[in-house]
């Protein structure tokens, strides 16, 4: 037992080193998005400590660990109801209220019809889907009579973006900021009582062992999303998978370059990946927001087959609110060099993909 608490006492203490080494590669990247686990191993490691036969030096080894499980706690408590924010409620002034749904929908799920039914049960204003290719496209295809407007990115390397909406597009923009491979989409909207705002779809490849080596094409497209939103005078959503985590160094910096806020905190973790399984699930669908609108719902649904939770986000516009200014922050001199780094770090990174991807 003593050993098996020393071995989980080195562990805890790598894994929550790594992602503090300012590194690209995936080694130092991945720990992060595991934060909550490693802050519940560290707990269960601490109640360990009181069970075991005594040894020298186990209270130097507790001390340690309840120092650990601050650290990271002090961090995660900003996710959770917790953490105190205002209720802000909708006043007259305001926009209706309007709902999406985003979802990863993993381009080898062949429950089309699932999905679906999901759309139609939840019945959003409009909704986006990532890894949607050929086959996915025409399984849509009877919701269109639904949504008439539609922005369509169809591709086969697993970073196909489908847009449907109810309301009306006004202009559709596809970008590929760092690779000639991977879209983001800025939808610009216009609501039937004349509330404008932008809506961006990102799904950046993620540093893993299996895809991309490192985060820098993660990491340059999410700030030069962030660069594009900060250009905009509109209300701004920027919504999808991010294959990050809201505590990440990159996804602070797109907040702060963005001017956009993080409506998790206060709230909840919002956990999507891996929908199949609860203990090991990671907080990788995320969603910012300019301060004019105002978040009434953020939740997951229910698994349609895919290895993502689907979000579904409740909203309205306020253009005299100014309740959410406080929650703005911007980046420093050094943050915005930093991020220009990243930028060109993501430009000059040969993802290497292929362009037709088949499960194997």
């Amino acid at each position: 037992m003593w050993i098996i608490y020393i071995i989980l006492v080195i562990l805890l203490l790598v894994l929550t080193i790594l992602p503090k080494i300012q590194h690209s590669h995936w080694i130092f990247r991945v720990p992060e998005f595991a934060k909550i686990q490693v802050t519940f191993l560290i707990f269960f490691t601490f109640l360990l400590g009181f069970i075991i036969d005594s040894k020298e030096y186990i209270w130097y080894y507790q001390g340690f660990l309840l120092a650990l499980f601050v650290h990271h706690s002090h961090i995660l408590i900003r996710y959770t109801r917790l953490y105190p924010v205002k209720k802000h409620k909708q006043r007259y002034k305001s926009s209706g209220k309007l709902h999406f749904i985003s979802a990863n929908v993993y381009q080898f799920n062949k429950e089309y019809d699932r999905f679906c039914k999901l759309i139609e049960k939840y019945s959003p204003d409009f909704f986006l889907t990532m890894e949607s290719n050929s086959d996915w496209e025409k399984a849509m295809t009877p919701l269109e009579k639904e949504y008439p407007y539609q922005h369509k990115v169809t591709l086969e390397n697993t970073y196909g973006m489908h847009f449907y909406s109810r309301i009306e597009i006004k202009e559709a923009r596809t970008h590929y900021f760092v690779a000639d491979d991977i879209p983001s989409i800025e939808i610009h909207m216009k609501t039937s009582d004349g509330f404008s705002f932008v809506f961006f779809g990102v799904h950046p490849p993620p540093p893993s062992p299996t895809e991309e080596e490192t985060s820098k094409e993660r990491d340059g497209d999410l700030l030069s999303t962030a660069k594009r939103v900060k250009d905009i005078k509109k209300p701004v959503i920027v919504v999808g998978d991010f294959n990050n985590v809201a505590w990440s160094r990159s996804s602070i910096l797109f907040r702060k370059t963005s001017h956009l806020i993080d409506p998790r905190v206060g709230h909840s973790f919002v956990s999507t990946f891996h929908a199949r399984y609860r203990l090991l699930r990671f907080p990788i669908d995320l969603m910012f927001h300019s301060e004019d609108i105002f978040i009434k719902q953020l939740k997951t649904l229910e698994n349609f087959g895919s290895d993502h939770l689907p979000v579904y986000c409740e909203f309205f516009i306020d253009h005299h609110n100014d309740e959410q200014e406080e929650l703005i922050e911007t980046a420093t001199s050094e943050e915005k060099a930093e991020a220009e780094i990243m930028i060109e770090e993501g430009k000059q990174e040969d993802g290497n993909r292929e362009a037709i991807v088949t499960e194997e």
